[in-house]
């Protein structure tokens, strides 16, 4: 079980975006020449598609989906494939169901910054006002080997959980010592497959509530505010937000983002009726593909423990698109305002505490160590504080994947935005980030010609 808590905890950071100073000239994209509203008319992106559909000819996976949006022009989609490997399974399509796992984190950093935009909830406030079990916590010593440690310099605010400093872990990146407790007291926030769901539940908490007083009993990792450290913070947003905001945190997240955002198709949950959208996801077993969580099974038809804010849905990549278009024009989408754009700029902006950076998540888990250009954090995803070579990503571009492989970003500068929508582990597997920004690129110049 520790090897697959290990893949489902894989993340991609901005490289689909860094790929754009390597691969573009400089200045901004140019616009395309026409504009495209399904993944069938795809005609101004030929070399993405003929991209995509080397990826299924070739058995490297069995679908991928993607969404490219610049300002308020349509959303051009682009599709190739199905949802499994099985012969008889439906194509994909820009309404298909995917595991978005940390692609979720984004989602509730925005709910968590509407409650600070109504003065609810103070981004330096402790985190211990809304979960008192917060008020006193140790940093280990030496948490591979043991829990003892000594007691923490300072309390864990809001803002070191929105940007993953407050010195908490994750269980798929702790070891030794740690890991041992976070699997005892369950701290286990994400769903794999229905097969070893039954395992994780038998020491996970039944609420969130439980959960976030669990996380509190566990040793940090860090003095809180004094290292980058990935986590389950976003987790534990989850319960100040269901605190803050008067309702089951669920709740909170689709009375006031997915349903103003007409995001229909966005599941804590996937109704048995949608199932023939969803995705299978799948693991490599040395080149073959293997099916973890068949769709007609899967893990997500059955409700979870409780939401996990920091890996918790599946969505489709037309809702995802809405999603990074609000944010893109600061906060509205089709006159329904979500947030007010100071608000956004704020989230957008690198909200680490001072004396702390970012750089990057490890190579393995596929995300954007190494970059050149400096990057920081803000609230559930990284965020450039420079423009790249030749103003592109721009500063201020903002983004996160997912564990199966998903990817999104926004460069609300230039209005660009793009999702990618794959299912399998690693997430790392092949470099779709890479080949898709080159293709979408050559794809943008032609339509220029």
């Amino acid at each position: 079980m520790t090897r697959l808590h290990r893949i489902v905890g894989s993340t991609l950071g901005l490289g689909l975006v860094a790929l754009l100073t390597a691969a573009a000239p400089g200045g901004p994209l140019p616009s395309p020449a026409t504009a495209t509203g399904t993944a069938t008319e795809n005609a101004a992106l030929p070399q993405t598609q003929a991209l995509f559909d080397g990826y299924v000819r070739d058995g490297k996976m069995p679908g991928i989906v993607a969404a490219f949006g610049i300002g308020d022009q349509p959303t051009r989609f682009v599709a190739a494939g199905r949802l499994a490997s099985d012969d008889d399974a439906a194509a994909v399509s820009p309404d298909s169901l995917w595991r978005v796992y940390s692609m979720t984190k984004p989602i509730t950093a925005m709910a968590a910054m509407l409650l600070i935009e109504e003065g609810r909830i103070g981004l330096d406030d402790p985190v211990a006002r809304y979960i008192p079990a917060f008020a006193h916590m140790t940093v280990a010593t030496h948490p591979e080997t043991s829990l003892a440690g000594v007691p923490a310099e300072r309390p864990i605010t809001i803002r070191m959980l929105l940007t993953h400093t407050s010195g908490l872990s994750y269980n798929i990146l702790a070891k030794g010592a740690l890991l041992r407790e976070y699997e005892r007291l369950g701290i286990l926030p994400a769903a794999v497959s229905a097969s070893i769901e039954p395992a994780m539940r038998r020491t996970r908490p039944a609420t969130l509530a439980a959960f976030a007083d669990r996380v509190a009993q566990a040793p940090l990792i860090a003095q809180p505010g004094t290292a980058w450290h990935y986590s389950v913070g976003l987790d534990v947003i989850g319960r100040v937000i269901e605190v803050a905001g008067g309702m089951p945190f669920d709740q909170f997240v689709n009375r006031r983002i997915l349903a103003p955002l007409g995001m229909t198709s966005t599941y804590w949950t996937v109704p048995r009726a949608e199932a023939g959208r969803l995705a299978t996801n799948y693991a490599f077993t040395g080149e073959a593909l293997v099916p973890l969580d068949p769709a007609a099974t899967s893990v997500f038809l059955q409700p979870p423990s409780f939401p996990y804010g920091g890996a918790g849905l599946v969505s489709s990549a037309r809702d995802y698109d809405r999603f990074l278009h609000m944010l893109s024009d600061e906060g509205t989408l089709d006159g329904v305002r979500i947030l007010k754009p100071e608000t956004v700029r704020l989230a957008l902006s690198n909200l680490l505490p001072a004396g702390v950076s970012y750089g990057g998540v490890r190579g393995a888990t596929g995300g954007a160590s190494g970059q050149a250009t400096p990057m920081g954090y803000g609230a559930g995803g990284s965020v450039y504080l420079a423009d790249g070579p030749g103003g592109i990503p721009s500063k201020g571009t903002y983004g996160w994947g997912g564990a199966a492989g998903t990817i999104a970003f926004v460069d609300p500068v230039k209005k660009i935005r793009g999702t990618i929508m794959v299912n399998y582990f690693p997430a790392d597997r092949w470099p779709v980030r890479e080949q898709t920004v080159r293709a979408f690129i050559a794809d943008m110049a032609r339509g220029q010609r």
